[in-house]
């Protein structure tokens, strides 16, 4: 176990690197001048200039690369062009929305999509199994975001039981939960229809294995069957889902943050992109990558903590 970990934090490793490299030349290589676009198109040239040198710009880009990946690693992610407050500050109070958003919304995910997926395998072509399966085409039909205005319009507007946007934070934890329970609602539910349907899959797929005909010939029941040989064996896929979906909905809850009003790690990204503040767009990325090749790394040691077999293999 302890050579497969370390194979995989030097792969870790490695794709950091590279991910820093690759995130770097393509936010460098984009058109516009960040001092030229906070000055204005008035601006003359030599106050351009001297912007320039008072952000570090006028360095060549292999320095500013060299400075930038040495601040990350330090914990220093630089300072903000526009807001002139250091970035690793602006990524903590936002991520103090997001993070816990993205596991509200995981958590939720989760807790519908196992006794979904669990439900339709144990009653494959019942009527339990075909209404989970038309719930989750259609929960995968439809757009989050059309989902979350249906939300605000029925729970927050009609009904008064939420509000329609913003985040107090967390001085009232209850507050706060509440703020981002329509939020979470309306991410969890198309990522629950996709988990459910991989669920409800791959436990079919292992019901048809020949040990659990072995099982079953010995007097195990159906749910003795399920619980005891088939559902450990059937969650390598379900954690490979897992783990995307939480990249994802930490990464790519930026319109959802947009309909809610969340001050979010999606909506700084926004902003820092139509400011041109380069280097809080390439710092957020470059965590977010960190973050998605983070729990890409957990899924694999999940992996083998479900299948002791991926240790040993080459």
């Amino acid at each position: 176990m302890l050579r497969y970990t370390l194979t995989r934090l030097a792969s870790l490793a490695i794709s950091l690197l590279v991910a820093s490299a690759v995130i770097f030349l393509v936010v460098e290589v984009a058109p516009g001048d960040p001092a030229a676009y906070m000055l204005g198109l008035n601006a003359q040239p030599d106050t351009v200039a001297a912007l320039r040198a008072e952000l570090g710009l006028d360095v060549s880009r292999p320095e500013r690369y060299l400075d930038w990946l040495g601040g990350m690693l330090t914990g220093d992610f630089g300072v903000s062009y526009t807001y002139r407050t250091p970035v690793a500050q602006m990524i903590a109070d936002r991520l103090w929305v997001s993070l816990p958003l993205a596991l509200y919304a995981l958590t939720l995910s989760t807790c519908i999509a196992f006794p979904a997926g669990l439900l339709a395998a144990s009653r494959r072509g019942k009527a339990a199994d075909i209404g989970v399966t038309a719930a989750t085409q259609l929960g995968v039909a439809v757009p989050n975001f059309w989902f979350a205005m249906l939300l605000v319009l029925l729970f927050a507007i009609n009904l008064g039981w939420f509000s329609a946007g913003g985040f107090p934070g967390w001085d009232d934890p209850l507050a706060a939960l509440k703020a981002l329970t329509l939020p979470a609602i309306a991410l969890a539910l198309p990522q629950a229809a996709i988990l459910t349907r991989v669920m409800r899959s791959s436990l079919l797929d292992t019901l048809g294995e020949d040990y659990i005909r072995t099982a079953r010939a010995k007097g195990l029941s159906r749910g003795q069957v399920l619980w005891r040989h088939a559902l450990r064996n059937a969650l390598i896929p379900v954690l490979t889902i897992i783990g995307l979906q939480f990249s994802f909905l930490l990464a790519g809850a930026i319109i959802i943050e947009q309909v809610f009003f969340l001050p979010g790690l999606g909506r700084l990204i926004f902003q820092a992109i139509s400011q041109r503040d380069l280097i809080v767009v390439e710092s957020v990325v470059m965590l977010l990558v960190f973050a998605v090749i983070t729990v890409n790394f957990a899924v694999d040691l999940a992996y083998a903590a479900a299948d002791p077999r991926l240790r040993t293999r080459r």
